[in-house]
């Protein structure tokens, strides 16, 4: 971390805390809309016209973060962009390598200009899945980096509103998945009470089979999985009234580099995402965020994208680009209210 990110995480310390539930409980209105970006500037506009259209503001955009990243500039930059935007970004940790990276990554997302009050984090991506847990599936060793990620971030800063990492809901248990009820009761069993330090819930909620599954399917096969698993941490751990963070959903369309007829058109699987916000997530008080995966990916996943190759729209962008919103209003950082220009002032200043 260099001069300009020390002295900013200062600065915010000085501030003081904020209770993180502040966020949740007391905006008069919250703008549901989001959207999974990467960070590149471009990205951070693209969801800007969707999700702060037409009445809306400060909606949401997902950002998975490498926990080794120490690029300064980069973030504080792109930060700064979604403060410009009126973003609020849910950071997923990503690519775990080593313990060190948690203590470091805390003091490096505490050191970035978030532009609200509460730093909302998830705890890596799909732990259930092999794939995505260092090529084996450990309930165990993930209770305890959970554990120790939540006390090392609050340690960093109480504004840290921690979620876990969102599970893949749908998978039974073969070669590459544990089911998620299974890996939660053996999580439980490894630290007992690990669901009670959680702020939130992150939740991918794909509807399934083939990711072209109805809109108004239930279970945890559907855009409502989510429902499921509130469900089986209010019957086995006592965890209850948890809100919902939706950081990947979404509809496969049959376009991308190669035309998959496995998948709906896209025009088809516009009007499939427009219904599940209007008669299931919108009106869901549970839920506070949904980022679709994803702006742009490389094929195979570009059946997800809802930008193409030539970044042009797929039809989903429009649709829900187009839907009436609200202006969300969350609790803002202090220094964006009141120094807005502070990190260019830093910068000039230290010579950075």
């Amino acid at each position: 971390m260099n001069k300009l990110g020390a002295i900013i995480g200062l600065l915010a310390a000085m501030f003081g805390p904020v209770p993180p539930t502040q966020n949740i409980l007391t905006p008069i209105q919250n703008n549901k809309f989001g959207l999974y970006v990467y960070a590149v500037n471009d990205y951070a506009d693209a969801a800007a016209q969707l999700v702060n259209t037409n009445g809306g503001d400060w909606g949401y955009v997902l950002v998975p973060y490498a926990v080794y990243d120490n690029d300064f500039n980069k973030w504080d930059g792109f930060f700064r962009q979604l403060k410009q935007n009126h973003l609020i970004p849910i950071i997923q940790l990503w690519d775990k390598r080593e313990d060190k990276n948690t203590a470091h990554a805390a003091a490096f997302l505490n050191s970035l200009p978030w532009p609200t009050t509460t730093h909302y984090v998830s705890v890596y991506n799909e732990p259930n899945d092999a794939l995505f847990w260092n090529g084996k599936v450990d309930p165990v060793n993930y209770a305890h980096v959970l554990d120790e990620t939540i006390n090392t971030f609050k340690a960093q800063s109480p504004q840290f509103f921690m979620l876990n990492g969102a599970f893949n809901a749908s998978s039974r248990t073969n070669k590459q998945y544990l089911d998620e009820e299974e890996f939660l009761l053996q999580m439980e069993r490894a630290k007992p009470g690990i669901f009670k330090k959680l702020d939130g819930w992150a939740s991918h909620p794909y509807p399934q089979p083939n990711f072209s599954g109805p809109v108004l399917g239930t279970g945890r096969d559907s855009i409502r999985a989510y429902e499921w698993e509130l469900g089986l941490l209010k019957q086995h751990f006592g965890v209850e009234s948890l809100p919902v963070f939706i950081t990947e959903t979404g509809w496969a369309h049959a376009e991308g580099q190669t035309y998959d007829r496995s998948y709906y058109p896209a025009a088809t699987t516009a009007l499939f995402i427009k219904e599940a916000f209007e008669k299931v997530w919108l009106p869901d008080q549970r839920v506070v965020a949904v980022t679709p995966f994803t702006i742009k990916y490389n094929a195979p996943e570009d059946h997800f994208n809802w930008l193409d190759d030539s970044l042009k729209p797929y039809p989903q962008y429009n649709a829900i680009k187009e839907m009436p919103k609200v202006a969300g209003t969350p609790l803002l950082s202090p220094w964006y209210v009141f120094f807005p220009n502070i990190e260019a002032k830093l910068r000039q200043t230290l010579g950075n």
